[in-house]
């Protein structure tokens, strides 16, 4: 996600150099739950499914590129901290020391990334107008959630 603010966004210099260790970071992430498969014999699988769950938020943003930029920033921090949670309830429920020590550095990380997103939006866009938008996307999104199926996911 952060590399594609990179690619659609070359523009928005100021936050480039933290999109793009973002992105390093989220792929060094992925980078470890790879060795952790190899290490207990999971392969990835071949197909990815359709993500409905940012599909139909995307379906959401506005169409001009300025206030599609705030959006998709803030759809981002959204589905970090989402992503944070589940992270998190996965690592408080986990006995195992190595993968709860793992899950609990990828909540942190992604709770980071969720605030890093909106402090991007807010380098952009008025303070109340970043707020105002985020609690309208919260709403969006619980409202998104409710109507999805129910499925293992973390992110």
């Amino acid at each position: 996600m952060a590399m594609s603010f990179v690619a659609k966004y070359p523009d928005r210099t100021e936050i480039i150099p933290e999109l793009i260790e973002t992105g390093i970071e989220e792929l060094e992430h992925f980078q470890q739950v790879y060795a952790l498969m190899q290490a207990r014999g999971v392969m990835l699988n071949h197909q990815m499914s359709e993500d409905l769950y940012v599909k139909q938020l995307i379906k959401l943003c506005h169409s001009g590129r300025l206030e599609r930029f705030r959006d998709r920033l803030l759809i981002a921090s959204i589905v970090e901290t989402r992503g944070a949670e589940r992270f998190k309830m996965v690592a408080d429920h986990l006995e195992e020391p190595e993968l709860k020590k793992f899950y609990k550095t990828l909540w942190t990380s992604e709770a980071k990334h969720g605030h890093i997103f909106v402090k991007m939006a807010l380098h952009y866009f008025p303070e109340k107008e970043v707020y105002d938008r985020l609690a309208w996307w919260v709403d969006q999104e619980g409202q998104i959630i409710e109507g999805l199926e129910l499925k293992a996911a973390l992110h």
